[in-house]
C-alpha cells in the first residue's frame, strides 16, 4: 500500500465515524420528539374534546339516563383507592422489608419472590378479573361488590408496590445502617428511623404507579365491582368507578361527549395524586436530610 493510499483511508475514518455520530444523535432527537409528542397529543385531544363538555348536571348527587354524573363513580373511586392501596401497601411493604433486610440476598426464597412478582406484573388485568370474579364473588360470596374489586386491585398492584419499595430500600447506602447499629440503635429501629425514611421517594414512586392503575383499571372492575352507577350503601354493595362509567358511557354510543368530560376529570385526579405524592416525598426527603 503505497503512502497516498494510507493517507486517504486515515482521512476516511474521520469522516465515516462523523457520519455515524450525527445519524444516532438524529435518531435520538426522532425518538425523543416521538416520546414527547404522543403524550401531549392524547392529553390535548382529551383536554379539547372534554373541557367543553363539562357542566355542573355532570356532578349531580344522583346519576340518572338525563344527567348522566359522575359523582357517584368519584366517589367509588376514591373508595376503590384505598380499598385497594391499604392491603397492597402493607403486604408489599411489610414484604419488601423482609427481602432486603432480613432474608438472606441470594436465598431460594427470594428468588422465587422475585421471579413471582415479576411475572404477576405481566398478566393482562382480565385475567386478575376472572381470578377475583372466581375468588371473591363466588367463592367468598362477597358478590359484585366495592370489596371484590378492591381485593382484586390490591393483588394487581402488589407486585408493582414489592418491587419499587426493594429497590428504594436496596438504593440506601449499607453505610447508613451500620452507623446507626455502631451508634446502638436495634434493627426496627434502624429500618424505620433510617432505611424507610430514605427510601420515601422511591416508595411513593411505586405507589404513584399503583394508583395510577388502580384508577384507571376497567376490564378487573367489571368483572368483580360491577357496573351499577349509583353511591353504594356500603362495599358490599355493587359500583362503577370513574374508568368503569366512562366506558359504559362510549359502549352505550349515547353519551361520548359526557365520556371525554369524563375523561378530563380522571386525568386532573390522576395529575393532582400524582403532584401531591410527589410533594409528600420531596418534604420527606428533605426532612430526612435536615435531620
Amino acid at each position: 500500500m503505497t503512502t497516498q493510499n494510507k493517507i486517504m483511508q486515515r482521512n476516511t475514518k474521520p469522516d465515516a465515524k462523523r457520519i455515524e455520530s450525527w445519524l444516532i444523535r438524529i435518531v435520538v432527537h426522532i425518538a425523543a420528539v416521538i416520546t414527547i409528542s404522543v403524550p401531549v397529543i392524547l392529553i390535548g385531544y382529551v383536554l379539547i374534546r372534554g373541557i367543553p363538555n363539562l357542566r355542573w348536571s355532570l356532578f349531580a348527587w344522583e346519576y340518572n339516563s338525563t344527567n348522566v354524573s359522575m359523582m357517584p363513580a368519584i366517589i367509588n373511586t376514591i373508595i376503590m383507592t384505598l380499598l385497594a392501596l391499604l392491603p397492597a401497601m402493607i403486604f408489599g411493604i411489610g414484604g419488601a422489608i423482609y427481602l432486603t433486610e432480613y432474608a438472606k440476598k441470594e436465598s431460594l426464597l427470594v428468588k422465587c419472590i422475585d421471579i413471582t412478582a415479576e411475572t404477576l406484573a405481566g398478566i393482562p388485568s382480565i385475567v386478575y378479573g376472572l381470578f377475583g370474579y372466581l375468588t371473591f364473588c363466588i367463592e367468598m360470596k362477597f358478590n359484585f361488590s366495592l370489596l371484590s374489586g378492591g381485593l382484586t386491585l390490591a393483588i394487581m398492584v402488589l407486585p408493582v408496590i414489592l418491587q419499587t419499595t426493594k429497590e428504594a430500600l436496596l438504593a440506601v447506602p449499607e453505610s447508613y445502617r451500620e452507623g446507626s447499629l455502631g451508634l446502638g440503635a436495634g434493627k426496627i429501629r434502624t429500618i424505620v428511623k433510617i432505611a424507610l425514611p430514605s427510601a420515601v421517594p422511591g416508595i411513593l414512586s411505586g405507589v404513584i404507579l399503583a394508583v395510577g392503575r388502580i384508577v384507571g383499571e376497567t376490564a378487573a372492575l367489571i368483572y368483580t365491582a360491577g357496573t351499577v352507577a349509583g353511591v353504594p350503601e356500603s362495599i358490599m354493595n355493587s359500583g362503577r368507578t370513574l374508568s368503569v362509567h366512562m366506558y359504559a358511557l362510549l359502549s352505550e354510543g349515547l353519551y361520548t361527549e359526557e365520556a371525554y368530560a369524563t375523561a378530563v376529570v380522571l386525568l386532573l385526579i390522576v395529575t393532582g395524586i400524582n403532584a401531591t405524592a410527589n410533594g409528600v416525598a420531596k418534604s420527606v426527603a428533605k426532612k430526612h436530610q435536615d435531620a
